[in-house]
């Protein structure tokens, strides 16, 4: 892994990204990987790992950097989960399709990269990658559980490239109306997959989560390996 420095595109400073390049591959897709409300942190982190394992390069911007640089929170203890819940509730969204749109860029340009460039998020970066399907040139875009994406369903108009939910049917944070909400108004779109996991929770896939259920995630993790590959490769 190494940390390289982009320019936001606004003329505010500089924000870190991490990359995790592929071994033994001359030429690789790219994914941007987004963080939950937790930042870049120590789970984060090992997806983006696992990402490179599977032969693509991994890039994940620090988002929250306008309000603290750095932050590695968990789900472990309520004082973690306070913070990482103030900073979601300061976090300006469009300003962060902002940096994730510069990251995307600074993916395909990077030297290891063969052009090909899409977004993957978790949570809050589940709801940005939605955001980015709508509003970026991404080639593919993949949401884990994210959050509110019934009031997003305007922003699915304009999608042009594939995106698949994966969406938990026991998820406190996405309420089942709102789940019927959104899949009804995505019914149509070919472009976009939606899977629901019965009986698990938010942060399903988070390795080592409190909500982490292994079957569910291997499940998701082999549909967005295969279609990455489908797309990026």
């Amino acid at each position: 892994m190494r940390e390289i420095k982009l320019p936001a595109a606004d003329g505010s400073g500089e924000f870190s990204a991490f990359v995790w390049e592929p071994e033994g591959k001359a030429k690789a897709g790219a994914v941007v990987v987004i963080q939950e409300i937790f930042g870049v942190n120590d789970s984060l982190r090992e997806t983006a790992r696992h990402l490179a394992a599977q032969g693509f390069i991994a890039i994940a911007p620090d988002l929250f950097w306008r309000l603290k640089p750095g932050v590695n929170l968990s789900d472990k203890t309520e004082a973690e989960w306070k913070k990482a819940v103030g900073l979601m509730n300061r976090f300006d969204q469009d300003k962060g399709i902002e940096d994730l749109l510069t990251t995307l860029a600074a993916a395909r340009a990077l030297p290891g990269c063969n052009g090909n460039a899409g977004t993957l998020g978790y949570c809050l970066g589940g709801r940005l990658a939605v955001m980015m399907a709508a509003r970026s040139d991404a080639d593919v875009n993949v949401s884990y559980y994210g959050v509110a994406l019934d009031n997003l369903l305007p922003e699915f108009d304009e999608i042009d490239a594939p995106l698949m939910l994966h969406i938990a049917e026991l998820d406190e944070y996405f309420p089942a109306a709102a789940r019927t909400k959104l899949l009804e108004g995505v019914e149509d779109n070919d472009w976009v997959d939606a899977f629901v996991y019965p009986n698990v929770q938010h942060a399903f896939a988070r390795e080592g989560g409190i909500h982490y259920d292994a079957r569910a995630a291997i499940i998701a993790n082999g549909r967005t390996a295969e279609l990455l590959a489908e797309i990026l490769d």
